[in-house]
């Protein structure tokens, strides 16, 4: 636990970690405000399509006008001021800045920007989940084999519980399930950004809509999110997805163990070994008390009947026969905890999470009949969800990912609930993203289960 006298240490010498970031939404915003209160850090450029945007942005979390007038990223690594852009090859290109950060939220854009970052040298901190959902195992390995680290990013739930998961391995507890806690019932799964509000409204005070993007906000809600935030776990621990993906049992924190434990035992997993997401919804629309719909669990064994026997003298939450026990987080601070995986990346060299295999993946899921000769609108709209699905089962179907169900044209008709093929939409494949996601399933074409 030493990355802040490390920090320290870079900060005297005159040698700040220098950061340039794509993107300046929330989860970009929330870094943006802790990042200039860390000594031992520079975010020396800022890239976004809408500078003006992330001006705006960057002084509305306290950053001074003139902290943000470099004239050029050469004048804002002299200085310890930031330049803001709208090219982030002019970030990446730039052989002072150490780490990336890729918060974009678009996986086509995330994958470009990740190759271009590694090739120049650049540690990787992917804040876009949705492309390491897609593309995540390949660029991991290039990343390797290039000498540079690719990381998830701390503070958002995946790279928290691949925490959990390798804390429980580190002791030699047996890793039962992991994951998180949302709002979910069966019907969100065909909620769209119009019908969003109506979900929201029930839980979530929003005073001022224009600052919510529906679309965005909606693929938390219809289930995309889970599955997305899964297959990153599942692909950074060796953990696997069960058959049919995500159940979302409802669950308190103090009964995870009784619950994210196998059917056999009295719980609602398929079997051990599995990613889960627990809702703070019962079926029957109540709120569960004492929900975990903001953080973070693993459920554990032990071989140990010692073990087991401290599981309950230790009130380590264990399921009522004392066989299984639960750790979990409460909550996860987003951005705001992102310097973790900067430091983590240029000082140690270590990921904070990073994908190790290809044993899950997301596919587009029709939310209602789709038509032959409609478009797709992609994560959060009208037409698709995303489910969590085995890889090898995804490869062997031909499953379409849910990264490249944007803007794509249906050749056929698709059934309620029918998860889509690569044949069912005519795609563009000399299209980077789809090159790219070709190449992995190449490479990954039998799932290395650990």
């Amino acid at each position: 636990m030493n990355l802040s006298f490390m920090l320290k240490e870079r900060a005297a010498a005159g040698r700040p970690i220098r950061i340039g970031q794509a993107g300046a939404g929330k989860f970009g915003t929330m870094f943006l405000s802790q990042v200039r209160l860390t000594p031992g850090m520079h975010l020396a450029g800022l890239a976004d399509l809408m500078p003006d945007r992330a001006r705006e942005r960057l002084s509305g979390v306290g950053w001074p006008k003139e902290q943000i007038a470099a004239a050029s990223i050469g004048d804002a690594l002299k200085t310890d001021r930031t330049f803001v852009t709208d090219n982030a090859m002019v970030l990446i290109e730039n052989p002072d800045i150490e780490v990336f950060i890729e918060a974009t939220g678009d996986p086509a854009t995330g994958i470009k920007l990740c190759q271009a970052a590694i090739a120049h040298g650049k540690h990787v901190v992917m804040v876009n989940v949705e492309a390491d959902a897609l593309a995540g195992p390949l660029l991991a390995r290039k990343a390797r084999e290039a000498g540079v680290v690719y990381s998830l990013a701390w503070g958002d739930q995946p790279a928290l519980i691949a925490e959990h998961v390798d804390w429980a391995r580190t002791c030699g507890f047996k890793v039962v399930a992991a994951g998180k806690g949302t709002r979910y019932h069966p019907s969100y799964h065909q909620s769209t950004p119009d019908t969003v509000w109506d979900i929201l409204t029930q839980y979530l005070q929003i005073k001022d809509r224009s600052h919510i993007n529906p679309k965005m906000f909606n693929s938390f809600i219809d289930g995309t999110k889970s599955g997305i935030e899964m297959t990153a776990v599942c692909n950074a621990t060796g953990l696997v997805p069960q058959s049919n993906g995500l159940g979302f049992p409802p669950a308190s924190r103090f009964e995870l163990a009784d619950v994210c434990k196998p059917k056999s035992e009295g719980g609602a997993l398929e079997k051990k070994g599995v990613t889960e997401v627990v809702s703070s919804l019962t079926r029957d629309g109540k709120d569960v008390p004492h929900h975990l719909a903001m953080g973070t669990y693993v459920v554990i064994e032990s071989d140990s009947p010692y073990a087991a026997q401290c599981f309950v003298e230790y009130n380590c939450l264990p399921d009522k026969t004392g066989t299984y026990a639960a750790l979990y987080r409460p909550t996860h601070m987003i951005g705001l905890e992102l310097g973790v995986s900067v430091a983590c990346a240029a000082l140690r060299k270590e990921p904070t999470g990073t994908s190790i295999c290809f044993n899950s993946d997301v596919v587009a899921t029709a939310k209602r009949a789709l038509r032959k000769g409609e478009v797709l609108d992609g994560e959060g709209g009208f037409s698709v969800w995303g489910k969590q699905v085995p890889a090898d089962v995804s490869l062997k179907e031909g499953y379409l990912p849910l990264g490249l169900a944007h803007d794509v044209r249906l050749n056929c008709d698709i059934a309620e609930g029918q998860a889509l093929k690569w044949s069912d939409v005519a795609y563009d494949a000399a299209a980077d993203a789809v090159k790219v996601r070709r190449e992995m399933e190449a490479m990954f074409a039998r799932p290395n289960v650990r």
